[in-house]
């Protein structure tokens, strides 16, 4: 059996978990340091199923598109690794598909970000595109503090100039992230928010328990998924007080050492089980 490429830029304890499970399963990997490739694209492909797992948004795109190119099978595909990695082009694909969201305005300087806040009302959360770990995710209390924070914005890279403004959703202090592989959702956990502080982060203080995964949760992630394309996702969600589910957030490459810990579901064998199916 060829091996299943793991491409990484960095060891986390995910990547760490699949060392492990193929030692569990028997399933061969390779663990590929995406800044040691090599690429000649031109030349014959010697990479059959590569798992995606780099966190640099623009490594993992540029990476998958040349596998892909060169004919290997990439977890996920270029086009989920586009559209699930930037929170715009999520949004509006979820629109698209009719899966209930945050309410988003969008706009592209200061002064039309600003206007926007003044019509829109305080408070109202405002996120880069393109990240991850709740950085540079921030909740405008004020026109003040909105003046402040996007004039900061505006000396940065181009991205962090385009403005995405969420609705700040009434809901408990806690969302949802469900890990989706091929058409299942393997576990879920809620994050509650830590003390002080609204963002639902575990590595910013939130803590973790199970989340029964319900038909609605199933419903709502499976269409998630295959509105970006996905195959192996993790899917955030609010509960609205007056929506009930929204989805705000898909992963590309998802953080899941939380669900597997909590729910004991080993979510790094479901992964390589399914890498192997899809690769026949």
């Amino acid at each position: 059996m060829t091996p299943i490429t793991v491409l990484y830029d960095t060891i986390r304890v995910e990547e760490k978990a699949l060392v492990e499970a193929s030692d569990r399963t028997g399933i061969k990997i390779e663990m590929v340091d995406c800044k040691n490739l090599i690429l000649d694209i031109d030349k014959k492909n010697t990479y059959h199923t590569v798992l995606q797992r780099c966190v640099s948004y623009y490594r993992n795109l540029h990476s998958t598109a040349a596998l892909e190119g060169m004919g290997a099978s990439v977890i996920n595909s270029l086009y989920t690794g586009i559209y699930a990695g930037n929170k715009l082009f999520t949004h509006m694909l979820l629109q698209a598909a009719r899966i209930p969201t945050p309410f988003v305005t969008v706009a592209f300087s200061k002064e039309s970000a600003i206007a926007a806040l003044n019509r829109l009302g305080y408070p109202r959360v405002i996120k880069p595109t393109v990240g991850s770990w709740g950085r540079m995710v921030t909740k405008l209390n004020s026109r003040e503090a909105a003046d402040g924070i996007i004039e900061e914005r505006e000396k940065m890279y181009p991205i962090y100039q385009v403005h995405y403004l969420e609705e700040f959703v009434k809901r408990p202090p806690r969302d949802i992230r469900a890990i989706v592989i091929g058409d299942s959702v393997a576990g879920a956990i809620y994050r509650n928010s830590s003390e002080g502080n609204w963002k639902t982060n575990t590595h910013l203080g939130g803590t973790a328990e199970v989340c029964k995964v319900t038909s609605e949760i199933e419903e709502i992630c499976l269409k998630a998924k295959d509105a970006v394309r996905g195959q192996i996702v993790g899917v955030d969600l609010m509960e609205s007080k007056d929506r009930g589910l929204v989805v705000h957030e898909i992963n590309n490459t998802t953080e899941y050492r939380n669900v597997a810990r909590v729910t004991g579901v080993d979510i790094a064998a479901k992964i390589l089980e399914y890498a192997v199916k899809s690769g026949n």
